[in-house]
């Protein structure tokens, strides 16, 4: 049971409430994670604007999908695991290649280089090494692409910290990171 009210339509502010609208007009539902930061609708703002303008940026969603699942692996969210799970199974990833993203590799190169750095990133709490930036770049990812990694593992954070928080009840098909 989450230990944060997971907001029903009936209980969210207006402001909530609007915001939910919005999420449910493009997924069809509002997952629990989002009536949990409906409690703040300023930081479920924050999170939808955010995750709005990383879409303009130059990954594509199968790319901030990977890294979300490498975020959720190195932070042991389970919601997110299951939800980016579910998002990739829909972008047809396969099962072997989620697996893999839940612990920071990918068999394509350019992809595991960013998700190798996004772990870096989460274990070392932004610190990174120079030799973590030269293998990065020697890799092939310009300077936008790590900064770029840098923001979609921040955002990610957001959602881990909040369901590690509440103790968000999943409610996608529940995929623990521990026997990732």
């Amino acid at each position: 049971m989450s230990r944060l009210t997971q907001l029903s339509d009936n209980e969210a502010s207006a402001e909530a409430s609007a915001l939910f609208g919005a999420i449910k007009s493009k997924l069809g539902v509002v997952p629990n994670l989002y009536r949990v930061i409906g409690n703040a609708p300023a930081v479920l703002s924050a999170a939808l604007g955010f995750n709005e303008a990383l879409g303009k940026g130059s990954f594509d969603q199968k790319t901030r999908e990977a890294i979300a699942l490498t975020v959720a692996g190195e932070n042991a969210c389970d919601y997110c695991a299951s939800a980016h799970s579910a998002i990739s199974r829909n972008l047809k990833v396969d099962e072997a290649e989620i697996t893999a993203r839940l612990h920071g590799k990918s068999a394509d190169p350019k992809l595991n280089a960013i998700l190798g750095f996004a772990s870096a990133v989460v274990e070392k709490r932004g610190k990174v090494s120079d030799d973590d930036l030269k293998t990065a770049k020697n890799a092939g990812l310009s300077e936008g692409e790590i900064v770029e990694t840098v923001g979609v593992v921040v955002a990610n954070i957001l959602t881990n910290y909040i369901n590690h928080v509440a103790d968000t009840d999943i409610d996608f098909p529940v995929v623990r990171t521990q026997a990732a």
